[in-house]
């Protein structure tokens, strides 16, 4: 009689999941905030069925997020649970991140065996982007998550071919639409190549079923828009970020075809000036809020020089206190109630994320957040794609390695080349990468062993080639961090890696311990820069790691939430008379931060950036008549927000203007720059 196999905890992938667990939550209940304008519509979906159901930015149910619902839902949830706290809201990412390390272990082990699966696992826990993300209440680390699970579903699938499990995987990446709209979209490619390969039934039934999976795939995704766009928009909230007030709208524009071409600022705010184009307008005096006015002739000319130089489409924060200095701004960070730090070196493009082209991944600016062990996992691909025969059937290894193959190499070209994204949306590269270094690293090492002409000299080369790769992403750091960590890596990889090349025995376990070593040799500098948002703090708005994390960026650092003051909170509501909102401002920056502080119904005029074309003269006179709105708080440095200047004029013409030491403890000033100022119109 047989016994029963009794499953044993892999102790590896526990202490694995720990250091996730670390890099992912110590800490997190520093941050109150977190991503103000996300942690606002938590407190709002909190306060009706009506909020939750739309992702309300506002109690009131006047414009939505600029996302879709179901990763606010899970934050709301939690909250609900924990209570409200900054940490309530992060946990679900955090939990997400520790998932999907996890994930990564359960995918690779069954064809790659126990050593690629604890790699691969390892490798997604200390990258950089990975970390910094799951530590804030950003949507990626949910979506990552979730796509995952999708592959898990879609393993099972091309295993039992059964159309349930395909039908089920698909269902989840349209429910991560529902999380991200087309981001969830990028890895289909990968999922339609490994179900044609990997499923053993007729090509007349796998077209069958893809056609079937696709079609639920589309009706789960648009699901939420169709029910929200059906509604008429006098009974629900604008949607945020789109210019027709339509979901549909907004996925396929500002959350869709505008990230690859760049043409979309933040908040969907229509085509960006170029850098000539803003030459113009600082000449004219109109340079956008953020922007320094009154510059010379040479100093509008060099800005221009340096615009183009980085290949900026929209400027690069240079200003924004209106002091003809053209001086940095205080920008809002994100640690604590938003205390601001002053903003960093920029590092070229929009949001520091670099020139588009061809190795823009291995540049100052992304290759920190993603690419320390790229290189290596380069060279694995090869590897993987040497072991092909022509008339040879494909192995399940090879099938899957083609998968995560194809997850990386359209999601890397997307990056390499779109014009408007964040250093955090990198996060999605994350899993192939991994699955790519663990699991290749295993395979290259039997090359190794096994003398298998030039590819045994794969894994010397990208262990050499990925050590001197991190050299040179180091070298610019070494004021920061100091020279030891460049130098022991530079050291120990290059000694570790000539071993490799120069050693005559290659199947004992000295070859295998050796190169191991060396593997990890190129996870010591990604584990610390993941580790950078505890040591140094982080930005739960635009995250990214590294020890400039805090502080350093590119536009957009401080675009997400200022500071309250308790004074104005207590003269706005003492003075409230019935109205349905403590005040109105053009966008979410300054709205965020009352609204989750005092729970009440903040308009954010133009939505999250202001550009949103919501209010109008007619509709503002309307509201205040009826006695739902009469104070103003706005910059002086205001124009051109809340989608019509024709608002903000017909404010400061008919408003009057209350003294500053009625409502104001100190001289604030606006997230963006510019004093503020508090108007009443009854």
């Amino acid at each position: 009689m047989k016994q029963a196999k009794t499953r044993r905890f892999d102790f590896v992938l526990i202490l694995i999941m720990l250091i996730a667990a670390f890099l992912n939550i110590f800490n997190i209940w520093k941050d109150d905030y977190v991503n103000p304008y996300y942690t606002a519509a938590v407190k709002s979906m909190l306060q009706s069925f009506h909020n939750f159901f739309f992702a309300s930015f506002d109690p009131a149910g006047y414009v939505t997020v600029d996302k879709p619902p179901v990763v606010f839902w899970i934050q709301t949830a939690s909250a609900y649970i924990f209570g409200f706290h900054g940490w309530s809201v992060i946990l679900p990412q955090a939990l997400a991140g520790i998932g999907s390390v996890l994930l990564i272990y359960l995918l690779v082990k069954p064809s790659f065996g126990k050593t690629a699966a604890r790699l691969s696992s390892l490798v997604m826990a200390c990258t950089p982007i990975v970390a910094a993300v799951s530590r804030t209440n950003n949507i990626d680390s949910m979506l990552v998550f979730t796509l995952l699970i999708a592959t898990w579903l879609l393993f099972k699938a091309t295993k039992k071919g059964k159309l349930i499990w395909l039908l089920a995987s698909f269902a989840v990446v349209g429910i991560g639409f529902n999380m991200k709209m087309l981001q969830a979209y990028m890895i289909l490619p990968a999922f339609y190549l490994f179900y044609v390969l990997a499923t053993k039934i007729n090509w007349k039934k796998k077209l069958g079923f893809l056609t079937t999976a696709t079609a639920v795939l589309v009706a789960v995704s648009i699901s939420w828009a169709l029910v929200v766009d059906a509604i008429p928009a006098d009974k629900r909230p604008y949607m945020g970020s789109s210019q027709t007030n339509s979901v549909l709208e907004l996925a396929f524009g500002y959350n869709g075809v505008s990230r690859l071409t760049g043409q979309n600022g933040p908040g969907g705010g229509g085509n960006m000036p170029n850098a000539k184009q803003m030459q113009k307008m600082m000449e004219n005096g109109n340079a956008p809020q953020g922007m320094p006015r009154n510059l010379t002739k040479a100093q509008q000319k060099e800005m221009q020089k340096q615009m183009e130089k980085q290949g900026m489409t929209p400027p690069q924060m240079l200003g924004g206190n209106n002091n003809q200095s053209g001086n940095p701004p205080q920008m809002s960070g994100g640690n604590g109630k938003g205390t601001p730090p002053q903003m960093g070196k920029q590092s070229g493009g929009m949001f520091g994320t670099g020139t588009p082209g061809p190795l823009r991944l291995f540049k100052t600016g992304l290759s920190e957040q993603i690419s320390w062990v790229l290189p290596f996992a380069i060279i694995a691909a090869i590897g993987f794609l040497s072991t092909f025969r022509r008339k040879q059937k494909l192995k399940r290894k090879q099938k899957e390695s083609l998968f995560w193959m194809a997850w990386l190499v359209p999601i890397a070209g997307f990056f390499s080349v779109a014009g408007f994204f964040h250093q955090y949306y990198l996060i999605m590269l994350a899993p192939a990468i991994s699955v790519l270094v663990g699991a290749g690293w295993t395979t290259l090492m039997q090359m190794y062993r096994n003398r298998e002409g030039w590819r045994a000299w794969l894994l010397p080369a990208g262990l050499l080639g990925t050590t001197i790769f991190q050299l040179y992403m180091l070298m610019p750091t070494v004021n920061t961090i100091g020279k030891g960590l460049i130098i022991g890596v530079g050291v120990a990889g290059i000694l570790l890696s000539a071993v490799l090349l120069f050693k005559k025995e290659r199947k004992n376990r000295a070859s295998f311990f050796v190169s191991l070593a060396a593997l990890f040799v190129l996870l010591v500098a990604p584990l610390f820069w993941a580790a950078t948002p505890i040591i140094y703090g982080g930005n739960s708005m635009l995250p990214e790691a590294g020890p400039t994390s805090s502080t350093a960026g590119g536009m957009g650092r401080g675009m997400m939430g200022g500071q309250t003051d308790a004074k104005t909170i207590t003269y706005l509501t003492e003075h409230n008379t019935g109205e349905k909102y403590l005040f109105a401002t053009t966008d979410s920056n300054t709205a965020s931060p009352y609204i989750i502080e005092t729970g009440k119904a903040v308009m954010a005029m133009g939505g999250f950036s202001g550009s949103d074309p919501i209010m109008t003269v007619s509709k503002l006179k309307k509201m205040v008549a009826n006695g739902e709105v009469k104070y103003f708080l706005l910059s002086s440095d205001g124009r051109g927000k809340a989608g019509n200047s024709d608002v903000l004029n017909w404010i400061t013409k008919n408003g009057k203007e209350i003294s500053s030491n009625k409502w104001q403890s100190t001289k604030t000033s606006s997230p963006m720059g510019g004093s503020l100022k508090l108007y009443e119109i009854q």
